[in-house]
């Protein structure tokens, strides 16, 4: 089955030549979808230099929030199954095949995730939130799904600024779908490298658990408090609460309603 692999980037100069040097080595039939927002840097010139290379590598210029170039990507897909990973990671050899393998047991394949980089950003897990059995927080840097499912479910919600993935997840258990977890799937994901990066990105992560509560209602039961508690106390857990409900509290206080815009706050 033919993969489409939907990549989102913006200045990933630093970045893209080690991704598409692991993904070009992938099992066929793939193709890459590059969706660029408007980068600053050497971006779309390096993948437009590895296009003509590789035929199956494609560049196209969307803004938006994630889920909306997300999705304008798999409009552009020809694959049965679409992929999402992203622009500052390294792919395992063997990351394809893993995928189709599990894709012919499940609607949806999460692959395993390794954080590469400062050690105490490293050691962070995600907070898990479950549905129905099925642990819905799988990110999207490492997330295949079924592209009829995908397209049934309509896609990913453009309003959300994060965890648009969680909200994905959510909608293709509500529908039926069966997730599975492949650890030999694997990507290697560079963490941020700086604290700046680190903090926005708490404080975003914050953000989007609120939008999931104001479209889906409560969802703390459905959390698990002893595996937070079990493997998540680090200096670095603490760190990371305080601006993530910084950016919980902010989202309550100004962001928008679901439907009222898709546009980046």
């Amino acid at each position: 089955m033919l993969i489409s692999i939907v990549i989102t980037v913006k200045n990933e100069e630093r970045d893209m030549p080690d991704l598409l040097d692991s993904l070009v080595i992938q099992e066929q039939p793939i193709e890459i979808i590059i969706i660029d927002a408007c980068s600053e840097d050497r971006t779309q010139e390096i993948v437009r230099e590895y296009s003509k290379e590789y035929d199956f590598i494609n560049l196209y210029i969307k803004g938006g929030t994630r889920g909306r170039a997300r999705n304008f990507g798999v409009e552009k897909a020809e694959g049965e199954l679409v992929a999402f990973i992203d622009g500052d990671e390294i792919v395992n050899p063997f990351w394809a095949e893993e995928m189709r393998k599990s894709a012919e047991e499940y609607d949806v394949v999460a692959g395993k995730t390794i954080q590469i980089g400062y050690h105490g950003f490293e050691e962070l897990e995600r907070v898990e939130l479950f549905h129905k059995g099925y642990d819905i927080t799988y990110p999207s840097c490492n997330l295949l799904y079924d592209k009829k499912l995908f397209e049934k479910i309509g896609g990913f919600d453009p309003w959300f600024q994060t965890a648009e993935d969680i909200d994905l997840n959510l909608r293709a258990v509500e529908a039926g779908a069966r997730i599975g977890h492949n650890e030999r799937a694997i990507v290697y994901h560079r963490t941020r490298g700086s604290f700046y990066g680190f903090f926005k990105q708490a404080f975003w992560n914050g953000f989007g658990r609120k939008q999931l509560t104001m479209k889906h209602g409560k969802l703390w039961s459905n959390y698990s408090p002893g595996k937070m508690l079990d493997h998540q106390m680090t200096p670095w857990y603490f760190a990371r609460m305080i601006p993530a409900f910084l950016g919980y509290i902010g989202c309550k206080i100004f962001g928008n309603r679901p439907g009222d815009s898709d546009k980046p706050l």
